[in-house]
């Protein structure tokens, strides 16, 4: 399946197209990135301090990735209808409605109106998500997974970034009479709305669709499956969405407890602004070189190398003590370790299918990604609260090890053909 998907996407209908996408994705993910990074610790702080526990500090970890997960599938049909163009654009918008309602929400200190927000949030999240396989619409095989991690790599800029925006923020916020800690999320306004004038300006013809209308004039072009239909029939597809999910989940679970796990061992806001800038620039920086190593090497030998560094990563966080540095350590891993396995694994998901396919596949793809990371934030409280951050670090250890077999099997089959 995997070999007549690719051959169909070969050769880009328009290449000087192709790279022109590319830099509007770049910047729309800078913007985009800005505004995930300017809130991506202030959630975890914000749920612990409106609830008045520190248990239910992974609730906004939860709530962005279940937010991300229910708009997923929706702004893939959206994408599907009327292109890449319209559906980026909304969920960037959407983004900025939450960072809105986060600021109102501590203004009346409540609780609940914190999770909507960052339900809405994590719109932002499956756009910056989705934007990645904007990327691969008009890619050739040779470079799919080169553009797909340039593109993912570009929300290092504004992912780094935003979090040291902390100090800032609450400079801007005393200055416009916001709340404490609400500062960050006027820049995640600021940036979500360009991040859609961007998108909606610049992806002019649409990629999705140009790559659709050229399928249609080579060989006609059928009406699209559903994701699940999708998986059932098709076990390259069954693979790269389970590799994506887990390491999300894994990635999910370490991060989001990070902060408050820092705060309950004496470290300053800014330090923890600093150690999720570094956790951050893991996941994104490096993303060409793993996307390189992909197309050199392939997905399922990159996949491997991600879940050592996963598991490296929760061997720090096990004999962690509440060292900064040694917690610095499991962060960078854990970003380097979710870089390797969501590039290959996403592009895996681009070449399981058709290109009339592809749009339904991604968005349960990252439907099913987000739904992981929302469990693994709601899991991570309770067993931070129960066996420390150790715990927390062997526990997700099972999860690694599922991918691991997995990749062992598919790998040893591939040899045998």
């Amino acid at each position: 399946m995997k070999h007549a998907s690719t051959r169909a996407t070969t050769s880009s209908p328009a290449p000087n197209l192709q790279q022109r996408v590319v830099r509007v994705l770049i910047a729309g993910q800078i913007l985009g990135g800005i505004g995930m990074g300017a809130t991506l610790s202030l959630g975890a702080l914000l749920a612990a301090e409106l609830s008045g526990s520190s248990a239910w500090s992974g609730m906004a970890a939860t709530m962005s990735t279940l937010g991300a997960a229910i708009v997923a599938v929706p702004l893939a049909r959206l994408a599907q209808a009327r292109g890449r163009r319209v559906s980026l654009a909304t969920g960037s918008l959407m983004a900025g409605a939450g960072a809105v309602l986060a600021i109102m929400s501590v203004s009346v200190d409540n609780f609940p109106l914190l999770l909507l927000a960052l339900m809405l949030l994590g719109a932002g999240s499956a756009t910056n998500l989705q934007a990645r396989f904007a990327a691969t619409d008009l890619a050739s095989q040779r470079f799919r997974a080169r553009d797909l991690s340039i593109v993912v790599w570009s929300t290092t800029i504004g992912a780094v970034l935003g979090p040291n925006l902390f100090g800032p923020g609450e400079a801007l916020g005393a200055t416009l009479g916001l709340p404490a800690m609400t500062g960050a999320f006027a820049f995640s306004l600021g940036a979500t709305v360009a991040a859609a004038f961007v998108y909606a300006l610049g992806l002019r013809p649409d990629p999705l669709l140009t790559a659709l209308a050229a399928r249609t004039t080579s060989v006609g072009i059928r009406r699209a499956s559903g994701g699940l239909a999708i998986l059932r029939g098709n076990t390259a597809a069954r693979y790269a969405v389970v590799v994506i999910a887990l390491s999300h989940a894994t990635m999910v679970a370490l991060m989001s407890m990070a902060p408050v796990h820092l705060r309950d061992h004496g470290a300053t806001l800014t330090i923890v602004g600093l150690t999720i800038s570094l956790h951050v620039a893991g996941m994104y920086a490096l993303s060409p070189a793993f996307g390189a190593l992909a197309d050199r090497f392939g997905r399922l030998r990159v996949i491997l190398g991600g879940q050592a560094l996963l598991l490296g990563a929760l061997g720090a966080a096990w004999l962690s003590d509440g060292s900064q540095g040694t917690m610095t350590v499991s962060l960078v891993l854990l970003g380097l370790g979710w870089s390797a396995s969501v590039v290959a694994g996403s592009a895996l998901v681009a070449e399981a299918v058709e290109i009339e396919d592809r749009s339904s596949l991604q968005g349960f793809s990252d439907l099913s990604m987000n739904a992981a990371g929302a469990l693994g934030g709601a899991i991570a409280g309770p067993i931070l609260a129960l066996a420390g951050y150790s715990g927390l670090g062997l526990s997700a250890m099972a999860l690694v090890a599922v991918v691991v077999v997995w990749s062992v099997i598919r790998l040893r089959a591939t040899h045998r053909q």
